[in-house]
């Protein structure tokens, strides 16, 4: 394997290729087989009084609930029943409303669609991990329950992306990292209504989805899943047959669902483009593309949406990545048509897939740029979020053994937690998932000019490139470097000497010289295809030059995208021709 970048070129079309083939590909990706509208489903959605899983003869119909085939959307009526085309294949699901819940099923993943597959997974696709059982004909009647729960308007969503577990031991890692901390924190605040999983839930061995089922459980909230391009049946020839397991397990690969008032889009926007051969049976091509079906159903989906209302959307691919904005393997391709779609209404996006923590603001053609969002308050919000895998599980090993994981732009490892006030503001907010859970920075100096050559030399530790004991005559060509992990264009860090004035810092587009040095020391336990990259919230600026030799107190003042404060410090150490020689 090889770094991401270089990776993503391999597994994906790029060019004129893709172009030719992308209408192709819209068409695949999760469209039914056979043509449309060839019959009909009926159903009703009721509300289960008993919890039962059945409809009771008591259970009454549900009236303006929303159901959707993937592309239409309807309302059901006031006896509860709603009539949807389908074609030879088809996903049916209920869209929740706000003050009800999903059942559970035993492995406590919300129920929520209806998989009608007549003949099953093709079987002479001999997939490696097991496909969708024949359903045999459409029943008369696809009904969904639905149990009555008060929401509130306030609510926390744990944000899981890209846990990547490649073997059990990884598993054991997302375990004893993130899962316990959300755990612990979701003890202490009694806010978490749900969870998500934004893709690359796990690293291509599927067979890992049970066990990764059952201690996603352990948090006793509904969790919902997004498939990533590791989520995919590698033997699969395009999109049409790629998530079997993945719907096998999960149920519908793209959805929608309401909480507090609050309208939740679940996209998936992994075009598969097929294997690649170079790799058969492992990898595949794919692109960043929501796909014609999608936008469709997304568009009838906000039709019957109040305006006013928020909307979250989430997807595994990044709308726009600061790696590659126009990459097709690590942006999305159409995301100018989701944002018209969304332009005007209150909104927010997540993604995983590319290992950073990014802030983009989007204008309606979605193009991006490193300082773009520092203006214009009505840019719509994508954020990367931290992948819970940080950089792939590699890493030196922390005291219980667990891989340190920093990510390839400088972020600890962990997750993310949105929170909703009154039903119409979010904010989000980072929470490392093994280092201390407060610490949203991190400070180092640079007084070496080469210390990016310097960090691969194997008897240079790194608090002598990097830390905080500088000789005098080099103070005025030292760097102060932040890395505030969370941090965006419309963040702002300064710093001060002891009681001197705040010196304002420059966000720069540049490796975490922290990360870089770490990797370049750690070879042994790096994975072959992680490098540090530039990081999209690293701050730089000069110590003073007349700065006297002593002991002096180096305090950070950030705030974040949504103007919070943050503080973190050092104790600096100037050491004159006297003190270096004694």
């Amino acid at each position: 394997m090889t770094d991401h970048r270089t990776l993503t070129r391999r597994t994906t079309l790029t060019g004129a290729t893709a172009l030719a083939l992308a209408p192709l590909a819209a068409r695949a990706q999760g469209a039914p087989a056979g043509g449309q509208g060839t019959g009909h489903v009926t159903g009703i959605v009721y509300e289960d009084t008993g919890g039962k899983g059945r409809r009771g003869p008591d259970d009454p119909g549900l009236r303006d609930v929303l159901v959707s085939n993937g592309r239409e959307v309807v309302r059901t009526d006031r006896d509860g029943r709603y009539t949807l085309p389908v074609g030879d294949e088809a996903v049916i699901f209920v869209i929740k409303p706000t003050g009800f819940a999903l059942p559970l099923g035993s492995d406590g993943l919300p129920r929520f669609s209806y998989l009608h597959q007549p003949a099953g997974t093709p079987p002479d696709l001999a997939l490696r991990y097991p496909g969708i059982a024949p359903t045999g004909p459409l029943p008369p009647s696809v009904d969904f329950g639905l149990v009555r729960s008060p929401e509130s308007g306030d609510f926390d969503v744990v944000l899981f992306t890209d846990p990547q577990p490649e073997s059990h031991a990884e598993l054991t890692f997302v375990r004893d990292t993130a899962i316990a901390r959300v755990l612990g924190a979701k003890a202490a605040s009694g806010k978490v209504a749900f969870g998500m999983t934004t893709g690359d839930v796990l690293f291509d061995d599927l067979s890992l989805y049970p066990r990764q089922n059952r201690l996603i459980a352990q948090l006793g909230v509904p969790w919902f899943h997004l498939g990533g391009n590791h989520d995919l049946n590698f033997e699969a020839p395009d999109a049409r047959y790629s998530r079997e397991t993945f719907k096998r397990t999960f149920g519908a690969p793209y959805y929608a669902l309401e909480h507090g008032g609050v309208l939740f889009v679940m996209l998936d926007n992994v075009n598969y483009l097929g294997p690649h051969t170079a790799t058969a049976g492992r990898g595949g091509r794919y692109e960043g593309r929501i796909g014609e079906r999608q936008l469709a159903f997304v568009e009838n989906l906000l039709t019957r949406s109040p305006t006013d209302r928020l909307v979250v959307v989430a997807m595994h691919i990044p709308l726009a990545s600061d790696l590659g904005p126009d990459e097709p393997g690590i942006s999305t391709v159409d995301r100018a048509q989701l944002l018209r779609l969304l332009a005007g209404r209150p909104s927010v996006s997540v993604a995983g897939h590319t290992h950073t923590t990014e802030h983009h603001y989007l204008g309606p053609d979605g193009r991006p740029g490193f300082q773009q969002g520092a203006t214009g308050g009505d840019a719509h919000h994508h954020h990367v979020l931290t992948a819970v895998s940080g950089s792939w599980w590699s890493g030196p090993p922390d005291r219980r053994g667990i891989a340190t994981a920093d990510s390839r732009d400088g972020t600890p490892h962990g997750y993310h937690v949105l929170s909703i006030t009154g039903g119409r503001h979010y904010t989000t907010r980072y929470v490392p998932a093994s280092d201390d859970a407060g610490r949203q920075m991190r400070i180092v100096l640079e007084s070496q000019f080469h210390g990016d050559d310097l960090a691969r030399l194997p008897d240079t530790r790194l608090y002598e490139l990097l830390g905080a004991t500088i000789p005098a005559e080099s103070a005025g060509a030292t760097n102060v470097v932040v890395n505030l992990f969370d941090g965006g264009p419309r963040s702002r860090v300064s710093f001060r000497i002891g009681d001197g004035p705040l010196v304002p810092m420059t966000r720069t587009r540049r490796p975490d010289p922290f990360v870089a040095a770490l990797y370049a020391r750690n070879g042994a336990t790096r994975k072959s295809w992680v490098k540090a990259e530039p990081c999209s919230h690293l701050w730089v600026a000069r110590l003073p030059r007349d700065l006297q030799a002593g002991t002096h107190r180096l305090i950070v003042e950030a705030t974040d995208e949504y103007g919070r404060p943050h503080r973190d410090a050092l104790v600096l150490e100037i050491l004159d021709g006297a003190s270096r020689a004694g």
